[in-house]
């Protein structure tokens, strides 16, 4: 972690609230010359240029960029390590999807070398994208978050991981048992939890790929370590919700699996949730738990469009994940150019502010870390991006057109994509640099 202290001016923006809870102007601070000043990989001190210059040391170092945006990294509370290899695979709908793509893609990660590769990939591509905490899911092989954690280690991210539990209805060969899922997770929580900047999640894949049995562990462990962070998905398609009727017809639905096995907590983070009800979104609200917005695999799968709305209604906690491999960017920016368009379709606005909130703090809030990333307040991480106005020559030419930040914020969250992150800092340090 850099000890030095180092200032940064730019263009500043972060969200300070939700829009839907205080409106859009009391949801954000905007710097148009703004001051970053970063001191042992925390925040110190924020504001207009004009005010903190004056305060600083003489010899304090100070980086200057033109034409650029400087925000709170990007938190994606949603994706899957392993399938890194087969993004953009076509042509099915979610559950023949898994068989044909992501279960023999996933069984390499047993291979350390092999997941020590793509880690490394992955690692990287995420920073390349802005992306600078991520909730993640590893395959079902120890050592595919082993891999994970020890790239992560190496440059300080704040990342959170579990191995998957996935004891039924998937093949053989990537297949573990109750109890070994047990053994296999604590071992990974002993190690990693709340080494650095490191959590661990108990990961049951979903519910149609875990009995009872397994359930009622990845409850225990929820118990026995109750700061652990739990992930898997949830109502995500038609004939997926089916399933789980017929596997638990005791329980009254979906999340009733969930909340039976005590699953529901304010450190649990469920994938989609694109047909849950409204009393299903009262449930997950008043158990602190959180929901990923996942537009592009939504679209991508077929699966459906999220009622943002309606989550919005009953004050539950959404993030926004990419959920790579269904969904086909490592880019939140195009992400959100995705979310948009699930609104658009429904009838709805989502505001370039909102969007940027999802992105970041909305994301800290729904891991339950807003005290230390999200947003860019003195005492946070100095997780952040500079985003640059001339990436592309279209987007160069197109935010000269722009009359303010909303319409700025706007264009590059629909034009922008990688190349738009010119540089990634995480805990102060120089991660990716375009």
């Amino acid at each position: 972690m850099p000890l030095t202290r180092k200032a940064y001016r730019a263009a500043i923006l972060h969200s300070i609230a939700d829009p839907a809870e205080v409106g859009i102007e009391a949801s954000y601070e905007y710097f148009e010359d703004g001051l970053l000043v970063v001191d042992g990989g925390k925040i110190s001190a924020l504001g207009h240029a004009s005010d903190l210059l004056p305060t600083l040391p003489a010899d304090i170092e100070i980086e200057h960029y033109q034409d650029a945006l400087i925000t709170p990294g990007f938190i994606d509370t949603h994706i899957h390590f392993p399938q890194t290899g087969m993004v953009g695979a076509y042509g099915e709908q979610l559950l023949d999807w898994l068989n044909t793509y992501t279960f023999p893609c996933e069984s390499q990660f047993g291979d350390k070398a092999h997941a020590d590769e793509v880690a490394d990939i992955f690692v990287k591509e995420l920073l390349r994208n802005g992306t600078t905490t991520a909730l993640v899911f590893g395959s079902v092989h120890p050592q595919s978050v082993n891999s994970l954690f020890e790239a992560a280690e190496k440059l300080d991210l704040r990342m959170i991981a579990g191995k998957v539990m996935m004891d039924r209805n998937a093949p053989d060969y990537l297949t573990d048992t109750a109890e070994s899922s047990y053994v296999d997770s604590k071992a990974l929580i002993e190690r990693w939890h709340g080494k650095g900047r490191l959590h661990y999640a108990v990961t049951p894949r979903f519910a149609p790929t875990s009995t009872p049995e397994q359930l009622t562990l990845a409850g225990q462990l929820l118990t026995e370590y109750p700061d652990l962070y739990m992930q898997t998905h949830i109502s995500e398609n038609l004939k997926e919700i089916e399933w789980v009727k017929e596997l638990f017809p005791e329980r009254k639905g979906y999340l009733d699996v969930y909340d039976h096995y005590k699953l529901l907590g304010e450190r649990s983070v469920f994938a989609h949730g694109v047909h849950l009800c409204d009393d299903e979104c009262a449930r997950l609200a008043e158990t602190g738990s959180a929901i990923s917005f996942c537009p592009t695999s939504n679209f991508f799968l077929g699966s459906g469009l999220f009622n943002l709305p309606m989550a919005e209604k009953h004050k539950l906690n959404v993030g926004l994940g990419t959920d790579v491999g269904g969904g086909t960017s490592f880019s939140l920016l195009q992400t959100l150019n995705e979310a948009y368009k699930v609104m658009q379709l429904q009838g709805a606005r989502l505001s370039p502010f909102k969007s940027l909130y999802l992105a970041t703090l909305g994301g800290a809030r729904a891991l339950r870390l807003e005290d230390k990333i999200g947003n860019l307040q003195p005492g946070s991480d100095a997780d952040f991006l500079v985003l640059d106005y001339h990436a592309t020559p279209l987007l160069s030419y197109r935010l000269k057109q722009a009359n303010n930040i909303a319409e700025t914020l706007f264009v590059l969250m629909t034009l922008g994509d990688d190349r738009t992150v010119q540089q990634t800092y995480a805990a102060g340090a120089l991660v990716h640099q375009r």
